[in-house]
């Protein structure tokens, strides 16, 4: 049989198409992705306020939804639930979610921060040690970071979990106590604590120093980990940028946070000289502090089950 004959232009014109349309396809842009990043008022606040990481993600095309809480626990809940892909939180409150099942991821994680967070009392009280909170109504919001903090606190100075007679309370709800006099003491960080001691005269009893790190966190979900990983790359890129830029312009920052805030610009400045700057990736020596506060809160059954937090560690840890 006789093969047809193929013109010599159309020939041409086919291995050229052949050759163009893997080209065409590599100009294609990529799928659209999306972020969304539930933040407390803080570091988070101001990137979203700069649109800064915005215009980074908008070259992987990459949209960025932000939703503000107030506390890290309601986060993790929201992060459980799917509504959020990333935020900011304590260091206990990974603990209660990764219990109750949330498929979270750690990404990074601050510097220890131990002066931010503390007990305070009253200007007139009469509790002048650690050992004089005995039995006294201490109010904290349960599960965040002071809720380990005062743990290890009564741990540190003689006294059992037994001993602590803790109210729960949401900052808000607490300050309102406090300033009543419904409570003896209030275990708080930073900014709230800055703002009790500026504007109600509490008197600090005992910050963290030496007790605990008080590091924060930001969090995924294992899924989002697994997926996007170069979109937060770029994200603890951008916050430890203004990290470093807060470090070194601590009156500005201070005066940026006030604003946002709506707190006087002295409670900032004593927030913002008090803390400590920098972010960094998770390793597993970072974790292995988040493992003792796991088998503290397993021991006091605070928790359900013991956990493995390596099991939220996300792929590429070193």
């Amino acid at each position: 049989m006789t093969r047809p004959v193929i013109p010599r232009r159309r020939l041409i014109q086919g291995a050229a198409a052949a050759v163009l349309l893997p080209s065409i396809g590599a100009f294609a842009q990529a799928p659209a992705r999306t972020l969304r990043i539930g933040n407390q008022k803080g570091i988070l606040s101001l990137l979203k306020g700069r649109g800064t990481l915005e215009k980074q993600l908008a070259a992987l095309n990459v949209s960025v939804k932000w939703t503000e809480f107030t506390a890290g626990p309601v986060q993790l809940e929201a992060l459980n639930v799917g509504s959020i892909d990333f935020g900011d939180v304590g260091e206990a409150p990974p603990i209660f979610a990764q219990a109750a099942g949330a498929p979270l991821a750690y990404v990074a994680a601050t510097v220890p921060r131990p002066a931010v967070e503390a007990v305070i009392v009253p200007k007139g009280s009469a509790i002048r040690t650690v050992a004089d909170l005995k039995g006294k109504k201490i109010a904290l919001n349960k599960g965040s970071n002071v809720h380990y903090f005062i743990v290890k606190l009564f741990e540190k100075n003689g006294l059992a979990y037994s001993d602590l007679n803790l109210v729960y309370l949401p900052p808000a709800d607490a300050r309102a106590a406090f300033e009543k006099g419904s409570v003896d003491a209030w275990v708080i960080w930073d900014p709230f604590l800055a703002a009790a001691q500026t504007t109600l005269d509490a008197r600090l009893l005992a910050d963290a120093t030496g007790v605990v790190g008080n590091r924060a966190y930001y969090f995924s979900s294992l899924d989002y980990v697994a997926k996007n990983a170069d979109v937060l790359k770029i994200v603890v890129e951008e916050i430890n940028r203004i990290d470093q830029w807060a470090e070194a312009h601590q009156g500005a920052y201070a005066t940026e946070l006030a604003a946002l805030l709506g707190l006087p610009k002295p409670a900032l400045d004593l927030f913002v000289g008090r803390n400590r700057y920098g972010t960094v990736p998770i390793n597993k020596a970072i974790l292995a502090e988040q493992q003792q506060i796991a088998d503290t809160f397993f021991a006091l059954k605070l928790i359900p089950k013991k956990i493995n937090v390596l099991d939220a560690a996300g792929a590429g840890i070193a």
